[in-house]
């Protein structure tokens, strides 16, 4: 679905929700705590700014009898079959976000990666999976980088553990290309990098994936994954505890220009192993 078929849809989902809220006499505040967000986020859903998770829709169906009407209606806006139930909801705020923040402990961030390292991703996750299987993961992660090629590209911060650079994912050539491409994705700004080097000891293990979102018309949006599962966050308390997490991997990580140069060596590297092999 186009970007903007997509958002007309979710104007048609907040024109209804008005309507059969109203139709039952309940103001968005009523509403709100009966199905445990706040009035204010009721608004936002109705005037398309934000888009309620499964189980808000699905509490919004129960309070308002619409028999599975907007759960049926978000199943069909949100989810992607390319992508794990938990993570649909993310690829569709990054199309709206005005700013992204990551921090990776382990893997390079799916925006930035290459076909060939997601593949080697995709595959040591799934090593039985079918060709087709492998096919549809590595296109859904080329078309969600897209996001940063576009005129209205979000504002793109990431922190990489070192260990991110130094593992070869795929191999070394697989990996020295992957590098390469993050230092393009750098010198042509569309992004800013920094690496948390090994020896900054404790800050290295204190904190998961995390992806931090902010946008133009809604609150931020904080997100946390671990194996198989994932947390969208948008409790402002919550998020603000990301957000200082983040803030103190930041003061651990090199600056930009020496963590360039840190990503620029470690491809050197690979390419002088890709060539002993």
């Amino acid at each position: 679905m186009a970007n903007g078929s997509r958002q007309a849809a979710w104007e048609f989902f907040g024109a209804e929700l008005k309507r059969r809220r109203e139709d039952q006499g309940l103001t968005q505040v009523e509403l709100g705590t009966r199905v445990f967000v706040s009035g204010g986020y009721i608004g936002q859903f109705e005037q398309a700014i934000r888009k309620p998770q499964l189980d808000v829709a699905q509490r919004i169906d129960e309070v308002l009898g619409t028999s599975g009407f907007f759960e049926r209606t978000w199943r069909k806006l949100i989810d992607d079959t390319r992508y794990a139930d938990y993570f649909a909801a993310v690829v569709e705020l990054e199309r709206t976000a005005t700013k992204i923040c990551e921090f990776a402990p382990t893997l390079v961030p799916g925006l930035l990666q290459t076909a060939e390292y997601t593949r080697a991703v995709t595959l040591a996750t799934s090593p039985f999976a079918a060709d087709e299987y492998i096919d549809e993961k590595v296109s859904a992660r080329m078309e969600r980088a897209q996001i940063l090629s576009n005129a209205t590209r979000p504002e793109y911060w990431t922190i990489l553990h070192e260990n991110v650079v130094r593992i070869p994912v795929g191999g070394y050539e697989v990996m020295a290309d992957q590098l390469e491409h993050v230092l393009t994705l750098a010198g042509e700004r569309k992004m800013l990098v920094t690496v948390i080097p090994h020896s900054a000891g404790a800050y290295a293990a204190m904190a998961g994936m995390i992806t931090l979102m902010e946008f133009d018309d809604a609150p931020p949006t904080a997100y946390t994954e671990a194996v198989y599962s994932g947390n969208l966050l948008d409790d402002p308390a919550l998020v603000k505890r990301m957000r200082a997490t983040y803030d103190l991997l930041r003061v651990a990580a090199l600056s930009p220009k020496a963590s360039l140069s840190l990503i620029e060596s470690a491809a050197e590297d690979f390419r002088r192993c890709e060539g002993t092999t």
